[in-house]
């Protein structure tokens, strides 16, 4: 961003500079040298300590301004009887009535532009000539060299203000549409947690304590794969209602406090209990050096191995086992679990539609993704890389 600051004292410094350059340079080429003498270089020196002067503060154009206006009317009495006489201080009497007028509040502007018109009109008076005999010209004259900078300097700060307010304006109403926007985004997603709490989470937790009611109730020489087709329901019910409560939870999120976070690697675990709540025994494995992966990778894993055990409760049998391998240029995810009896037409379309969108889920991160059957027959396997850094 730029220095705005900076800029303008440049722009000052500059702008003084001009003045007194030009004005000192007039001042000796057509003044009254070398006849006026020391009176001469006296009125020289002034008019360069008044222009300076105009790279001042801004609280100080009062005070500038009346300098030049008396340095008008005393180089006028030293100098009024000088052939060639030629005011030292012209284009910095210009300078001073417009920063006067842009930079002063009313009244001490007002002061200043008083000050300034007394000294023009006494300068012409003194100074006699066309200009002292007729009032036309005078005024003419002391409105051109005071009141126009003053009024042009006026003007600009009234506009810059006029300008400032329309900016102030357009960036309320930006504000007030964004807070808008926000309230009705804030409201729409209240909607959708309490119709998720009040409508799918009933049902869900209905189907996961039907599911378990007829797991107790059936005999102890039951059928196991019922059994455990019952088991499968209550630990999907219980994951569907954990996932239903995270969502619930990004869904009320309105601080920068509020848990907004997704389940990762780190929640493998009680992934892993539900599946064992179900009767399916599971472990996990972790080879290599652990290290931290980016949280959409993170969670996409999770996904990964939560889609790979739905289908393993559904449709396997034995045990389950996830293999975590941090590798030096990539992270493997191994999930192994025992073949069941052959499936369902329908059955067989479900693990179809989980095992798309594990490859749609690997395809995103740029990895690859293995499944099938392994060469014993005994066992299934879903196996997906992921390149990563190496540290």
């Amino acid at each position: 961003m730029r220095d705005i600051s900076g800029s303008l004292t440049r722009q000052s410094l500059l702008v003084a500079l001009v003045c007194l350059i030009a004005d000192a340079a007039m001042f000796v080429l057509r003044g009254p040298f070398p006849e006026a003498g020391w009176r001469a270089w006296a009125v020289l020196l002034a008019g360069i300590a008044v222009n300076a002067a105009l790279a001042g503060p801004a609280r100080y154009a009062g005070w500038v301004s009346l300098a030049h206006a008396v340095l008008l009317v005393a180089a006028t009495l030293l100098l009024c009887d000088c052939r060639g006489y030629i005011a030292v201080n012209s284009s910095g009497v210009l300078i001073a009535g417009y920063r006067s007028g842009a930079w002063l509040r009313t009244v001490p502007a007002l002061l200043a532009l008083a000050a300034m018109l007394a000294g023009l009109t006494a300068t012409d008076l003194l100074a006699g000539g066309r200009t002292a005999s007729d009032w036309r010209l005078l005024v003419i004259g002391v409105a051109v060299s005071g009141l126009l900078p003053w009024l042009v300097g006026r003007y600009t700060t009234a506009r810059r203000a006029y300008i400032a307010d329309l900016e102030l304006a357009a960036e309320q109403r930006r504000q007030n549409e964004a807070e808008a926007v926000r309230r009705a985004v804030i409201e729409e997603r209240t909607t959708i947690a309490r119709d998720l709490h009040d409508v799918i989470s009933h049902h869900v937790s209905a189907i996961g304590v039907h599911a378990g009611a007829a797991r107790l109730g059936l005999p102890a020489d039951g059928e196991p794969a019922v059994r455990r087709s019952l088991g499968a329901v209550e630990s999907s019910s219980r994951a569907a209602m954990a996932d239903l409560r995270r969502l619930l939870d990004l869904l009320h999120a309105t601080g920068p406090d509020a848990p907004q976070r997704q389940p990762g690697l780190e929640n493998l675990d009680e992934l892993l209990d539900t599946v064992r709540a179900a009767g399916l025994p599971a472990r996990l494995i972790v080879r290599g050096q652990p290290r931290d992966l980016p949280d959409s990778l993170n969670i996409a894993l999770y996904r990964i191995a939560q889609e790979a055990l739905t289908n393993a409760l559904r449709h396997g049998e034995g045990a389950v086992e996830i293999e975590l391998d941090h590798r030096r240029t990539e992270f493997v995810l191994t999930v192994t679990n025992g073949v069941g009896h052959p499936r369902p037409a329908a059955a067989a379309n479900r693990a179809h539609h989980g095992l798309s969108g594990i490859r749609q889920r690997v395809t995103l991160f740029g990895g690859k993704v293995e499944y099938g059957q392994l060469p014993d027959g005994k066992h299934w396997q879903v196996k997906v890389s992921f390149p990563v850094e190496s540290s």
